[in-house]
């Protein structure tokens, strides 16, 4: 059965692997982005959107709405980094990067719900991190706004379950994007050995991930933190 899914910032790296993925099985896929749309999104309706603003959330909804129907599935994925020592991190150093990770996270799953909840279907998926449970050094904030994911999504879990709506998250280690491209090669390198698979993730693996836990096979799965990591955070909790 085809769906309508939104997944936001949708414009490059994992998220734009979630839209195509989910394309590709025929469902109704858009995006949002704030820059720039991708240069080939033919299957894909593009709608421009700031998680961090709940009029733009709004609007992008009703525009999908319109164009496409409800949404069924959400991938929440749009956020940012601000990387940087805790001595050296200001206030709204650290609040920017919760308001975009964690807040747009909830802003977009609070305007999703009430559509999954009157079909009584949905699935939400939040795209996490692996240092969510095990910390990094210089990424205080991004590791605060990933951990938060959590207790959002088991809280929604708990919240819509009566209604058939699940609540998972994707905890992706490091993985091989344009934007991970610009790191330095001995950075990468080492990275990549502490992962103990040796390696980077797709974008396509983490993707996967996520179209398995929207998938109907997966509907008895809510509350779930699924690591995609390489074995990178085993033993986190």
């Amino acid at each position: 059965m085809s769906r309508v899914v939104l997944v936001t910032g949708g414009n490059r790296g994992i998220g734009l692997a979630c839209a195509r993925s989910f394309a590709a099985q025929g469902d109704r896929v858009a995006i949002t982005y704030r820059g720039e749309p991708p240069a080939d999104a033919t299957d894909l309706l593009c709608v421009r959107c700031d998680v961090t603003d709940t009029q733009s959330v709004d609007a992008a909804f009703t525009e999908v709405e319109a164009a496409l129907g409800g949404v069924e599935i959400l991938v929440s994925n749009a956020g940012m980094t601000a990387d940087m020592l805790i001595l050296r991190m200001g206030t709204d150093d650290f609040a920017s990067v919760l308001d975009a990770n964690l807040t747009g996270g909830f802003r977009v799953a609070k305007r999703a719900i009430k559509s999954m909840m009157r079909a009584r279907f949905g699935r939400i998926i939040f795209i996490g991190s692996v240092v969510g449970s095990t910390g990094q050094a210089g990424q205080a904030n991004y590791a605060a706004s990933k951990a938060g994911l959590i207790g959002l999504a088991r809280s929604l879990a708990r919240e819509f379950a009566s209604r058939s709506v699940t609540v998972n998250v994707v905890a992706p280690g490091p993985v091989e994007t344009d934007m991970f491209a610009a790191v330095a090669d001995d950075t990468r390198a080492a990275i990549a050995q502490a992962v103990p698979l040796g390696r980077l993730a797709t974008a396509d693996e983490i993707a996967a991930a996520v179209t398995f836990l929207a998938s109907d096979a997966a509907g008895y799965i809510t509350g779930a933190v699924l690591p995609v990591d390489g074995g990178l955070g085993m033993g986190a909790t």
